[in-house]
């Protein structure tokens, strides 16, 4: 299995069911919004799929946009060593990566 697919995998696991080893972080501006919106805007999160060339060239599954109600919402994954103190070395191996997944308004980037 090649190194993308692997992140890819790990990407959709902690994503969509907080498996592995990671962390979720959100912006100001997600978390000023009514609970409800900050629920269904994870919840979307956790759901989306769509991913193709156009919104993810390297096919690690690690970035999106997309709409809810009036706001242009953006999630990523960064990858980090254990300590949090640098990018890691190897995102295809869980022993050794964190994945940090920020969700944010779209006006904050």
């Amino acid at each position: 299995m090649s190194d993308v697919i692997r992140i890819a995998e790990l990407n959709d696991l902690w994503r969509s069911k907080h498996e592995g080893n990671g962390r979720l972080n959100h912006t100001h501006g997600i978390e000023i919004l009514p609970a409800e919106d900050k629920n269904e805007i994870h919840r979307l999160v956790r759901e989306f799929d769509d991913f193709h060339e156009g919104n993810d060239p390297h096919g690690e599954h690690d970035w999106a946009t997309f709409e809810y109600k009036d706001y242009t919402i953006n999630w990523k994954i960064d990858y980090y060593d254990l300590a949090l103190e640098q990018g890691s070395e190897g995102p295809a191996d869980p022993e050794q990566t964190i994945r940090v997944l920020t969700v944010m308004l779209a006006s904050e980037q």
